[in-house]
């Protein structure tokens, strides 16, 4: 195989995503995270927050993006969310660009993806791997966090494409909903599969 295989990494909110992100890296793993881009990209100094002020003037300040405001500009808005995206992804997808050059050597490389069938797609990607949990246990982890309302986490599962789909597109599921020390010897041998060039069983759904 020549260049690394490049794994997608997704899943719905409060499955563990980052926690698996977390493990992956651990193990040597070069881990792109496309939020951790978009966080750098509107932060101080970011290379879009110029034009997210000319698009939409007075969400920016000293402190980069204010992502309250913006949120404020763009909700409820498919034009203008649209607007924002055409700003943010070029420039997210030349950090990717320039992370894929600096890992060129790895074996297996990551792109931490939360929006990848809502969005961004599998373009580019080798397989995807989905974190995934049982229903119950995700409820709990979502309404766990500060500010977290049964009515904001509805409104979110609606936007995003269902868990038992992303299971089934996925060519990986890592269950989150066991021990962590199952879902880290899960990663490892994934992990170790991929980059001795095997072909991993897939999950059951």
């Amino acid at each position: 195989m020549s260049g690394p295989f490049i794994l997608g990494l997704t899943g719905s909110i409060g499955m563990g995503k980052s926690a698996v992100a977390a493990m992956l890296r651990e193990l040597g793993v070069p881990v792109f995270d496309a939020d951790a881009a978009v966080h750098e990209l509107q932060g101080p100094g970011g290379a879009c927050v110029a034009a997210i002020e000319r698009a939409f003037p007075g969400t920016t300040g000293k402190a980069g993006v204010d992502r309250q405001k913006l949120g404020a500009a763009v909700f409820g808005n498919p034009a203008a969310l649209k607007q924002l995206e055409e700003i943010v992804h070029p420039e997210v997808a030349e950090l990717r660009r320039a992370f894929l050059a600096d890992n060129a050597a790895a074996p297996l490389i990551v792109f931490d993806i939360p929006l990848l069938y809502e969005k961004t797609g599998q373009h580019g990607l080798d397989a995807v791997a989905v974190v995934s949990a049982p229903a119950e246990v995700q409820r709990q982890r979502v309404l766990a966090r500060a500010g977290m309302t049964a009515e904001k986490f509805a409104q979110i599962l609606k936007l995003q494409v269902p868990d038992a789909e992303k299971r089934a597109r996925a060519d990986y599921v890592i269950d989150t909903g066991v021990p962590m020390s199952e879902t880290r010897q899960a990663v490892l041998a994934l992990v170790q599969s991929i980059t001795a060039g095997q072909k991993v069983p897939r999950a059951p759904l």
